[in-house]
């Protein structure tokens, strides 16, 4: 019998311990776990809060990131992101074929779970005999189940056998591999192991940010979902490895729709005081409350240790740094603006005009590191969030004002200008460029001679900064993320630590998203409850976002309760594009919409074309785009440095590597 070997399996370059007396994870570094050591009450229980510090390598990894993005409706590749990288290679629009060979971006998915998932064999196996209580196995459960749906969802059918059996903490040396179907990873571990943990979890959190009931819940109902689909196919995408899209436990598509609606609304009833849906869609995700009870799972990260952030609070450090948000960041300390309204002459007619990068490259949320490396299409500002006036949820997730910022620059100077005119100058704090909620009706001014802002933006009479219209929007000018970025406390009276990764803890599970996927069933046929019908549930999430506390671009306090024209504006009959389209507005650049898009293979007509203007400065001619997704590209390529390291035959790898690839 063959069995698998991955090559990172057995080695973690930082064990964590759990100490009694603490309300959080405490993180102590250990070179390397042993079979042994995992014998001992420490090693269960170091492997158990390793598993929490794993997220660090799959939430908020750029290369993951753009492989849970780039090729949607959500991003393509950015200017610095372009033909002959791996941002480009995923964007599937004829810059390169995505390999095993250049797929190492889902391929971190593979080498980063697999690790996590050989320690929770172990945690499980040793648990009993350290007498370690089972709603402390039952994390080690939720870990290894949430790591297999990751990989099953991106590659298909994966090994359960890692060396020493199924399931198995893996000792051995062997290094050949075997990949068991999708069923049998669902209905062999995922299931299983989420049931269990739904029965033995506490309701409530044992420390600050581990899982629960109500979190298992959450994945249990997102993988019955999940394998519905898969079930159901009605796009006759191909699965690997081959097989029949039979449940060996004899339930069909339906059975697993409806137990997916029951269980995501027993999780909403039954969330106990740790989880709750936040007042408005911007608490949930201003940097100021970070981990709030909408907040269910997340990797964590922190401004205040070095060593517990496990990664440089100063400079981007490695594979366990937040970095995401990056590469969705447009470069605005480019711009230019003037001190002196462009071209004033001294005495002896000599211009003694003078410029300043007005807006400084800062640690604050909208703003952080500039990679441009990925871009949102124009349709996301036409389309996805098309009502910028009702819905908070456009504010809330985009920084499209860039105010000015240079006294903290070192720039000693009392006001700028980007018009020619005197009377138009810009303080501290006022707006230098606005991305315009729609085009106006008057022409905006791109050219070079009126406009030298440094990035191509324009000017529109009347206004004192630049501008740049939707239709203008491109692969190098864009808003950035804001819902993600940099929030940090320490910056004080100067620019902070723009460089460095974020601190932020990155979210990988909602509490809002047990709405939607309640939703999603229903509309795949389950049979709903009294006042939990997908129109009903889509519209808990729509009243929220109509209400308002602060508008974020404005700067201001802006109160208001739009609810009621919210829930007007949703359609009596709720279909599958309508929950997609209400998913993108809820978690755009979250790294959900690839899956969504793949669970529901939807990925060809939502995402087959886009626009976006070009990836050179002042380019503002919008170009339509095609992407080639074929029925294969459903799954992602295994490594080929995975393949590399099997003792295999050349055919035994090819038959191993998804088809396609």
């Amino acid at each position: 019998m063959k069995r698998n070997h991955i090559k990172t399996i057995g080695t973690l370059m930082l064990t964590l311990f759990l100490m009694g007396c603490s309300k959080i994870l405490d993180e102590q570094p250990r070179a390397i776990f042993t079979p042994d050591y995992f014998k001992t009450t420490n090693g269960v229980m170091g492997g158990l809060t390793s598993m929490y510090a794993h997220l660090r390598t799959i939430y908020g990894n750029m290369g993951i990131f753009n492989a849970s993005l780039t090729g949607t409706d959500e991003a393509t590749w950015g200017a610095s992101g372009g033909p002959g990288s791996s941002f480009a290679v995923m964007d599937f629009s004829n810059n390169g074929n995505l390999s095993g060979s250049n797929g190492n971006d889902a391929g971190g998915i593979w080498f980063n779970t697999f690790p996590n998932i050989n320690t929770a064999n172990g945690v499980i196996e040793n648990g009993t005999i350290a007498k370690i209580d089972s709603s402390l196995l039952a994390e080690a459960r939720f870990f290894r189940a949430f790591d297999y749906f990751l990989l099953v969802q991106t590659f298909g059918g994966v090994p359960l056998d890692m060396g020493s059996g199924e399931l198995k903490f893996n000792t051995s040396t062997v290094r050949t591999s075997k990949r068991n179907t999708v069923p049998e990873v669902y209905t062999k571990v995922i299931f299983p192991d989420l049931i269990k943990a739904v029965n033995d979890l506490p309701n409530a959190t044992r420390l600050t940010g581990t899982v629960t009931k109500t979190v298992a819940r959450l994945f249990l109902s997102k993988a019955y979902l999940t394998y519905g689909w898969w079930l159901e196919n009605p796009n006759n995408i191909p699965t690997y490895p081959a097989c029949d899209r039979t449940d060996p436990n004899g339930h069909d598509a339906n059975w697993y729709y409806q137990s997916a609606y029951d269980i995501a609304v027993a999780g909403i009833s039954n969330a106990g005081s740790n989880y709750a849906l936040q007042p408005t869609f911007y608490d949930v995700n201003v940097g100021s409350n970070d981990r709030n009870k909408e907040c269910m799972l997340y990797g964590d990260h922190t401004q205040t240790s070095q060593l517990y952030n496990n990664s440089s609070l100063t400079y981007a450090s490695g594979d366990a740094d937040n970095t995401s948000v990056w590469a969705l960041t447009f470069s605005y300390p480019n711009i230019v603006s003037s001190k002196n309204y462009w071209g004033i002459k001294d005495g002896a007619g000599n211009v003694k005009d003078t410029t300043a990068n007005s807006v400084a490259r800062i640690a604050l949320q909208g703003y952080g590191r500039p990679w441009v490396r990925m871009a949102p299409p124009i349709g996301v500002f036409t389309n996805t969030f098309a009502d910028k006036t009702n819905d908070s949820r456009y504010d809330g997730t985009f920084q499209t004002v860039f105010r000015g910022n240079w006294p903290k620059n070192g720039v000693n100077y009392p006001k700028v200008y980007c018009t020619s005119d005197p009377n138009m100058p810009i303080l501290p704090g006022e707006p230098i460029l606005s991305f315009l909620d729609t085009d106006p009706a008057g022409t905006i001014d791109y050219s070079n001679s009126v406009c030298k802002s440094g990035i191509g933006a324009g000017l529109l009479p009347g206004r004192s900064d630049y501008v740049v219209a939707p239709s203008g929007i491109s692969r190098i000018v864009y808003p950035n993320l804001w819902k993600i970025g940099t929030y940090r406390t320490d910056n004080g009276t100067g620019l902070g630590q723009p460089n460095a990764g974020n601190t932020r803890p990155f979210v990988c599970a909602k509490f809002s998203e047990f709405y939607f996927i309640a939703a999603e069933a229903a509309v795949k046929g389950a049979t709903t409850q009294a006042g939990k019908t997908a129109y009903d549930l889509i519209n808990v999430i729509r009243a929220r976002a109509g209400k308002w506390r602060w508008n974020n671009n404005g700067n201001v306090a802006q109160v208001a309760d739009n609810s009621a024209a919210m829930i007007a504006a949703t359609p009596a009959t709720i279909d599958i594009n309508y929950i997609l389209a209400e998913r993108s507005r809820e978690f755009y650049g979250e790294g959900y919409r690839w899956f969504d898009l793949v669970r529901t293979q939807k990925w060809n007509d939502v995402a087959t074309t886009y626009t976006i203007c070009g990836d050179k400065i002042g380019d503002h001619t919008p170009k339509v785009y095609t992407r080639t997704i074929l029925p294969t590209h459903y799954l992602r390529p295994i490594p080929q440095s995975q393949l590399d390291n099997m003792d295999e035959t050349a055919e035994e790898k090819a038959a191993y590597q998804n088809p396609g690839y």
